[in-house]
């Protein structure tokens, strides 16, 4: 069984902090001694989501995993990000992207919640339905805005990015990542009985099985990442009010970015002194949002364009 979880998590495409995909596959395979697992336990993540969650108010009604507090509704995207509830939700910490929405929907139905932020400490996931997801925050009738806590990476940042309120972070917060990768992997020995695997496409579909251990097999796969992740730098762009040129060259490069030279980069709107107490308190104050930070990134982008040329 859990090699057949491992077949899937091998078998599409993530937006994810490398070393937290290594993670997400040994648990699969119930090793829990494996380095990057350790690793993954010992990042303080878990410390800040009690933090978190201790600063964040009561459970938002008719929500799973959204709390309230003061007209702010929060909703927490933390941990791997997946599509939707499977046993690795379970064992990891991580978000289902098909509860969020529901989550998301019930916030900004509420008569209760002035203002919607997203509470981030993700290092990203599965690539399936992010890009909907992000355009669900894009188009949200309730302005979202963003503080994170810890990271922000990859599809994390994919869906943060989208929300046109802003986005703040913790003064060691972490965000980028920006790009697609894939795990996967190709015999080159016998197995251990002495028989070889052996595919065998039909003759009109050579690329439906290629060949990793070739240039020409690898470069097939990064042809497919390459096509997502123009989709990703794409929406990242739209979302942050730059060119997509600006996200290649300026957001890291698949790199992450902390504190003040994310905010220099143009990734963040502002390093939170007071973390995410200190962001509760400012949507708090402010009431109703009615010029939300989609209006600042849309004169950005304009001058942005007219200074490349585009």
């Amino acid at each position: 069984m859990h090699q057949h979880v491992l077949a899937a998590l091998r078998g599409q495409p993530w937006a994810i902090m490398p070393g937290y995909l290594e993670a997400l596959e040994a648990i699969a395979l119930r090793v829990l001694d494996d380095p990057a697992v350790l690793a993954l336990k010992g990042d303080g993540h878990e410390d800040r989501q009690i933090s978190a969650v201790a600063q964040m108010g009561a459970r938002a009604p008719a929500t799973r995993r959204s709390m309230l507090r003061d007209g702010v509704g929060m909703l927490p995207i933390t941990g791997p990000i997946f599509p939707r509830a499977n046993i690795l939700t379970e064992m990891s910490g991580a978000t289902s992207l098909d509860i969020a929405a529901a989550d998301l929907r019930a916030l900004q139905a509420s008569p209760d919640v002035d203002n919607i932020l997203m509470v981030i400490d993700s290092p990203g996931g599965a690539v399936a339905q992010v890009n909907d997801f992000a355009r669900l925050v894009a188009a949200s009738p309730k302005p979202i805005s963003v503080h994170i806590t810890g990271l922000c990476c990859s599809a994390a940042y994919w869906i943060g990015s989208a929300a046109a309120g802003g986005m703040s972070m913790d003064p060691t917060g972490v965000v980028g990542s920006i790009g697609v990768l894939i795990s996967t992997s190709y015999q080159v020995e016998p197995d251990a009985n002495g028989r070889r695997d052996l595919d065998i496409a039909s003759t009109n579909a050579p690329n439906k099985r290629p060949d990793l251990s070739t240039a020409e097999g690898q470069a097939q796969i990064r042809q497919m990442l390459d096509a997502i992740e123009a989709v990703f730098i794409a929406s990242v762009a739209r979302g942050r009010g730059v060119t997509e040129a600006t996200v290649r060259n300026e957001f890291g490069a698949g790199g992450t970015r902390t504190g003040k030279d994310a905010k220099a980069a143009g990734m963040i709107d502002r390093i939170e002194a007071d973390g995410l107490e200190g962001a509760i308190r400012r949507l708090a104050k402010a009431g109703p949002a009615r010029t939300p930070r989609r209006s600042a990134a849309a004169n950005t982008l304009a001058i942005a364009r007219l200074r490349d040329g585009l």
